[in-house]
């Protein structure tokens, strides 16, 4: 058995899985079925890609474009654990790049309209400790995670 999730895109999943393996070491673009000639599938037009299977870091996703019927929202986020400030400053910019837009608390949307969380792993270890109230209340103000903001807050300063 076989797991991945699967998100509803409206055109675009070429590009869009280009764009995400790109950003994320140990990514790759698996297979591509395209809208036959024919095809009564809503949608798509023949020979436009239907479905794409790639991986972000050994972890698989399926895109499928399906039409206007069911836009992404927020309920949907890609969670990207990375290593430290300069990750996190490298994806965000990506992701916000050529029409993303920023959100609270390290998530943004993409030019896509896939949603993200880029989170460094400093704040996931200063939110188990003792002062993971400051380090919460100082994410609250903040749109992309700054990981000094969050030790001075840790800190008590």
């Amino acid at each position: 058995m076989d797991v991945s999730t699967c998100i509803w895109f409206d055109g675009n999943i070429e590009e869009a899985a280009r764009f995400y393996v790109s950003l994320v070491p140990g990514s790759e673009v698996g297979s591509i079925s395209r809208y036959p000639e024919g095809s009564e599938f809503p949608g798509g037009t023949p020979g436009e890609a239907l479905t794409l299977d790639f991986t972000l870091a050994g972890v698989p996703y399926q895109l499928l474009n399906g039409g206007p019927e069911f836009p992404l929202t927020e309920a949907v986020s890609i969670a990207l654990i990375v290593d430290d400030q300069d990750e996190v400053d490298r994806v965000w910019d990506a992701l916000i790049a050529d029409g993303g837009q920023e959100s609270q608390c390290g998530w943004c949307k993409d030019r896509f309209g896939l949603s993200w969380q880029v989170v460094p792993r400093r704040f996931v270890e200063l939110m188990s400790g003792p002062s993971a109230g400051a380090v919460s209340g100082a994410l609250m103000r903040m749109r992309k995670i700054d990981v000094a903001e969050l030790e001075a807050a840790a800190a008590g300063r």
